[in-house]
């Protein structure tokens, strides 16, 4: 497997580009069972994060335990969390988010900025093949997030479920548990779109406790796949970008989705 691993300085990423990154950030990751777990969803990195206060455009919250799924909207808040739940089970649990679309118009120079930095190829592309680099860039865009919990014990029983996709349209899955890596600490992914593996896409791996910038980026090979050494301490982000042209539209030009993967490890191991 033949993979492009790119270390990011601070000065290569751009500002519109870092404020699009969007996941949930739980208050642990690994919990006892029955435990509450109370959990923020938050946009952007360093002095830009803040809190992405729009529960209102959620369209579905869903816990999966040994490959079944359950509706947990009846846990979001509006208060200082934005959800609140409970797992009874030991095991690993992963907590998938989809929101509906919204939209964007950002200037050329902005959005030609943010399609190259995220990887964007299609749309660069298309841009260049109409003649329109130059003009507002026009997107619809939509949000998917997913985050392992930890719940008691590691069970054998249901270590598949970290590598098992929950059906998100744009979707990092690990090929191996990220709380069962062995010593080299290397965690293999893969990226699915609308349940195909995605060649080219960017993805950036971001540590949330210093997230002023990525840690590394790796761009996917032609099965989708790309590969990241993860400490034994700490919480992660992996987030990925695509976007795709679309037919003649008054309103938008390309159709985006913003995907992440949460996990995280507790400060003593």
């Amino acid at each position: 497997m033949k993979l492009r691993l790119i270390t990011l300085s601070l000065a290569l990423i751009a500002t519109p580009v870092m404020a699009h990154d969007f996941w949930l950030q739980p208050t642990r990751f690994q919990l006892a069972p029955n435990a509450p777990l109370e959990a923020t969803f938050l946009v952007g990195h360093a002095a830009l994060r803040e809190r992405w206060l729009n529960n209102d455009r959620i369209v579905a919250m869903k816990s999966f335990f040994a490959g079944r799924p359950t509706d947990v909207r009846g846990g979001l808040r509006t208060g200082e969390v934005d959800l609140v739940t409970r797992f009874s089970a030991p095991g690993l649990h992963v907590l998938g988010m989809q929101s509906n679309y919204a939209f964007s118009d950002l200037p050329a120079i902005r959005f030609n900025d943010y399609a190259k930095e995220e990887g964007l190829a299609l749309i660069t592309a298309a841009r260049k093949r109409s003649g329109n680099a130059a003009k507002p860039g026009r997107e619809r865009y939509s949000r998917r997030a997913k985050s392992l919990i930890q719940v008691g014990t590691q069970t054998a029983a249901n270590q598949g479920q970290a590598t098992r996709p929950i059906g998100l349209k744009l979707e990092i899955v690990p090929d191996r548990n990220p709380y069962a890596l062995d010593a080299s600490r290397m965690l293999p992914v893969h990226v699915l779109y609308n349940g195909r593996r995605l060649a080219n896409a960017t993805v950036k791996l971001t540590n949330l406790a210093n997230d002023d910038k990525p840690v590394a980026i790796a761009v996917t090979d032609r099965a989708g796949r790309a590969r990241f050494r993860i400490p034994a301490s700490g919480n992660w982000l992996l987030n990925v970008v695509w976007g795709v042209p679309v037919a003649a539209n008054p309103r938008f030009d390309f159709d985006t989705t913003f995907s992440s993967l949460t996990f995280g490890y507790p400060s003593t191991r």
